[in-house]
């Protein structure tokens, strides 16, 4: 059963970012990434207030770097389509299971370590080469508590 509203679209459109994102990371990181997006819609907090809907999610200014390039302006693939229906269900792994940001640091050839922190927000983990943070429950108990 789905954790946000989602119509076939708004599937289409999580599916093409996760591949734009994160498809040198594999499924499980595409999937990481969906749980990040997710976690944006349902946490009402941070820089993610009033942030709704798919749509929402995927177009907040500077959200996402993906947007600026191609790939995201392609269709949607079954393969993504699944992977974002899979976190709309709300399906959550770690490191992404309460975060709200994710980068990948360095170069595309020689990722750098992940830092401590990211935005004032203390390191969940990584998966290859992507960082992912997540909010103290003082900056943002919400998301601790959307499952």
């Amino acid at each position: 059963m789905a954790v946000v509203k989602s119509r076939k679209r708004d599937i289409d459109m999580l599916a093409r970012l996760l591949r734009a994102e994160a498809e040198t990371e594999g499924e499980t990181g595409m999937l990481l990434v969906g749980n990040v997006g997710i976690n944006r819609i349902r946490a009402n907090c941070s820089d993610f207030k009033d942030i709704r809907t798919i749509p929402q999610m995927i177009n907040q200014a500077h959200a996402f770097e993906a947007l600026q390039h191609g790939l995201y302006y392609q269709n949607a693939r079954e393969r993504e389509r699944r992977l974002a229906q899979r976190a709309v269900n709300g399906e959550r792994s770690w490191p992404a299971k309460f975060s709200l940001w994710y980068f990948r640091p360095g170069t595309f050839e020689n990722p750098g370590p992940c830092p401590p922190t990211w935005y004032n927000q203390p390191l969940a983990g990584r998966w290859k080469k992507h960082c992912f943070y997540e909010p103290t429950a003082e900056e943002c108990e919400e998301v601790y508590n959307t499952f």
